[in-house]
């Protein structure tokens, strides 16, 4: 069943690249008693992804920021190696957001929007999204239709709606 307004985000255990290397991040503590914007998308590096998804969310930062968000978060289904790399050739971790890789698509799976494009060799991908939560209860949630779609999912729809 797809996550939507109202219910309560699940925990999952995510990967960041830390100073010493891939580090386990629970998402329920990335969420308790806290505002946070997470972002899904296919895969670090791929068209859209890189060349507006992830860039909405560099322009909108400041902005979620004033608004009381505490964290901005990315997550792909890809090792942490993969999103910290990318964050940093893209600006997104410069810009203060945090590139969180599911690399099992375990949190993806959890709040069901996985899926497989087999002839692109993704395999339980996420599906572009994105959302807002308050202490881990999702307030606002854009799920784009198609592949390569990035309107209902940009950073600037989802700061217009909270």
């Amino acid at each position: 069943m797809t996550i939507s307004a109202g219910d309560t985000l699940p925990d999952a255990t995510l990967l960041i690249f830390g100073a010493n290397g891939p580090e386990a991040v629970k998402m329920a503590d990335k969420v308790k008693g806290r505002k946070v914007v997470i972002f899904g998308l296919p895969g670090a590096y791929t068209r859209t992804c890189t060349a507006a998804h992830v860039p909405s969310f560099i322009r909108t930062k400041a902005q979620f920021d004033a608004k009381g968000v505490d964290e901005v978060i990315c997550v792909s289904v890809n090792d942490p190696f993969v999103m910290a790399a990318w964050g940093k050739d893209t600006g997104a971790a410069e810009a203060g957001i945090t590139m969180l890789g599911d690399a099992g698509a375990e949190f993806t799976k959890a709040i069901g929007l996985n899926w497989t494009a087999a002839g692109a060799g993704f395999y339980d991908r996420s599906r572009r999204y994105a959302l807002y939560a308050e202490d881990g209860v999702v307030k606002v949630i854009n799920v784009e239709e198609g592949p390569g779609q990035c309107e209902l999912s940009a950073g600037e729809t989802l700061l217009e709606q909270i």
